[in-house]
C-alpha cells in the first residue's frame, strides 16, 4: 500500500462509515480494485482507520462524553451494554467473520438485501415514541447491541443494523441515528484495539506503515465529519430509500461483474 492507495480507502470509510451502505464492504470492492486486497497489511488499515472515524463522533458531540452531568453515568452504562453482543459474538466468531471478509459474493448479496430492506424501513416504524436518547432503557440498549451483531456479516453495515434496531425499538429515527453513532465509539475502539494486537508484529517489521495508519485516520476523521452532517439532514429530509437504492444498484453491479467473469480478489 502506498500513500495514495491509503488516502483513497480512507476517504471511502469516512465517507460510508455512519452510512447505511456499508463501509468494510465498499472497502473491500475500492481495495480490490487497487490491487491491494490480499495485502495483509491492507485488512489492518480498514480496521484501524475506524478509530479517525469514531473520533469525528467524538468531536461532534463532545457534549454527551465529556459534560457530565446526572444523566452521563446512564449513558456511559448504556453504551457498554449495548456493545456487549458485538464483543461477545466477534470474539467467539472470528474465524468465521474473518472468511466472509474473503468472499466479495457476500457483500453483493447483503448490499442487495439490505437495500431492499431499506425500501420499506421508513414505512414500517412510522411512529417512534422515544425521541431522547435518555428515555432510552438499559434493555433497550441492549436489544438495539444485538440488532449490531448482524452487521458482523460484511455488506449488512452496522449503522444500518443499529439505526433499523433503534427504530424498531421505537426510537424516532433521528435518535436512533445518534445513538448508532454514540454505539460506534466502544464497538469501533474495541475492534481497531484487538486487530492492532493481532497485528503488531506486523507494524513491528514495517515502520513505514505507522506513517500510512496515521494519514489514513487523519483523512477518515475529516471526511467522517463531514459524512455525519450530511448524513442527519439526509434522513430527516429523505429518510432511508435513496440508500435502499443506492444499495440495490452497487449490490446488482457486482454480481452482474460477477458473473461477467470479472473476479474481485480479496
Amino acid at each position: 500500500m502506498n500513500v495514495f492507495q491509503a488516502i483513497i480507502i480512507a476517504i471511502v470509510e469516512g465517507l460510508t462509515e455512519f452510512l447505511p451502505i456499508s463501509s468494510t464492504g465498499h472497502m473491500i470492492i475500492v481495495s480490490s480494485l487497487l490491487g491491494i486486497s490480499k495485502d495483509e497489511f491492507t485488512k489492518l488499515f480498514e480496521v484501524v482507520i475506524q478509530l479517525g472515524a469514531i473520533l469525528a463522533v467524538v468531536v461532534l458531540y463532545w457534549k454527551k462524553f465529556f459534560v457530565f452531568d446526572k444523566n452521563r453515568l446512564n449513558f456511559y452504562l448504556k453504551l457498554a451494554v449495548a456493545v456487549l453482543p458485538a464483543l461477545i459474538s466477534g470474539y467467539l466468531f472470528s474465524d468465521m467473520i474473518d472468511k466472509m471478509l474473503e468472499s466479495p459474493l457476500t457483500v453483493a448479496i447483503t448490499l442487495l438485501l439490505g437495500g431492499i430492506i431499506l425500501l420499506f424501513v421508513d414505512n414500517w416504524f412510522k411512529e417512534g415514541t422515544i425521541d431522547t436518547d435518555e428515555k432510552i432503557s438499559m434493555f433497550t440498549a441492549l436489544r438495539i447491541g444485538f440488532f449490531q451483531c448482524l452487521a458482523l456479516v460484511p455488506g449488512v453495515s452496522r449503522s444500518a443494523a443499529s439505526i433499523i434496531g433503534g427504530m424498531q425499538q421505537k426510537l424516532t429515527r433521528n435518535v436512533a441515528a445518534e445513538f448508532s453513532f454514540f454505539l460506534a465509539v466502544p464497538t469501533m475502539a474495541a475492534a481497531t484495539g484487538y486487530k492492532l494486537l493481532k497485528g503488531r508484529e506486523l507494524l513491528l517489521a514495517h515502520p513505514e506503515n505507522l506513517k500510512l495508519l496515521l494519514i489514513g485516520n487523519v483523512v477518515a476523521f475529516l471526511v467522517a465529519m463531514g459524512a455525519i452532517k450530511f448524513f442527519i439532514g439526509a434522513l430527516k429530509k429523505y429518510g432511508f430509500k435513496m440508500w435502499g437504492y443506492y444499495r440495490i444498484v452497487v449490490g446488482l453491479i457486482i454480481l452482474v461483474a460477477m458473473m461477467m467473469g470479472y473476479t474481485l480478489e480479496v
